[in-house]
């Protein structure tokens, strides 16, 4: 009788343990789900490109871990170098080729530029360095987040089908279109997702949805964990280096043309 009731108390313990994991999961999934912006076009958008993309989501570190991720750093081809406050929109850009810095935050378009060791006062000279800062960060920070952005405002998600990379691995194919949002929202995008990982591994670029070849297709390789989210730094040709996750960086880096030093 008593290895009876040893054996009934393991199998209810074994239940709600059973029950407790569930009840876990289902609480983290629940605190994960991949909301779109709003603005985002669900009736446009194809279900399957929807489900595709919530599982890249999930294989880039989820929505959670995106959201919370605050301060990210970068240097775009070798040309320039990037911070960016996801939270406030301040960015701050620093030319390597020349001395050219700019400070803006990207929702007021306040802030501030210096070229050649000289800050630009005259008010419309400012605000002309202001939106090309923006302009700048629209573009390069595409070439980084993208995968974080397929349920974007503005944007419509297709599914196109599968098919293969350059390099020949199995693939779900997206496209994105634009509307109403950026500076070129006639742009078309195709991405590849790969069927095994879910990750993005190539795209390719039209600036018109009637343009029969694209522009470039280039690879997405080098994957990475920085801080909890995933980012590849691999564009074929081009990289995308110093990259960083960050959970501080110094109150000067958005308002001092001094140089910053921070630490990951």
């Amino acid at each position: 009788m008593k290895n009876l009731f040893v054996v009934i108390a393991m199998a209810l313990l074994a239940a709600c343990s059973t029950k407790k994991s569930e009840s876990e999961n289902n609480m983290q999934i629940a605190e994960d789900v991949n909301h779109p912006a709003e603005g985002f076009n669900y009736e446009a958008s194809d279900p399957e490109a929807i489900i595709i993309a919530d599982k890249v989501m999930t294989a880039m570190g989820g929505r959670k871990a995106w959201d919370e991720t605050r301060y990210i750093g970068w240097t775009f081809f070798g040309k320039r170098q990037l911070l960016w406050d996801k939270y406030t929109g301040d960015v701050r850009i620093d030319y390597l080729d020349r001395d050219e810095k700019l400070l803006v935050n990207i929702n007021s378009l306040n802030g501030r530029a210096a070229v050649n060791g000289e800050e630009i006062s005259e008010p419309d000279t400012l605000a002309g360095y202001l939106k090309k800062a923006k302009s700048i960060w629209i573009n390069d920070s595409y070439w980084l987040v993208m995968p974080y952005k397929l349920k974007d405002s503005g944007v419509s998600l297709y599914y196109l089908g599968n098919d293969t990379t350059e390099i020949g691995k199995e693939s779900f194919v997206l496209q994105l279109a634009f509307e109403n949002v950026g500076d070129t929202p006639n742009n078309i995008y195709n991405v590849w997702v790969d069927e095994e990982s879910n990750l993005i591994t190539q795209w390719a670029f039209f600036k018109a949805s009637e343009q029969p070849h694209p522009s470039f297709i280039t690879p997405w390789e080098d994957y990475q964990k920085y801080g909890n989210i995933m980012l590849s730094g691999g564009r074929g040709k081009g990289q995308l280096t110093d990259i960083k996750v960050l959970n501080e960086v110094p109150k000067e880096a958005f308002t001092s043309f001094e140089p910053v030093n921070y630490k990951d």
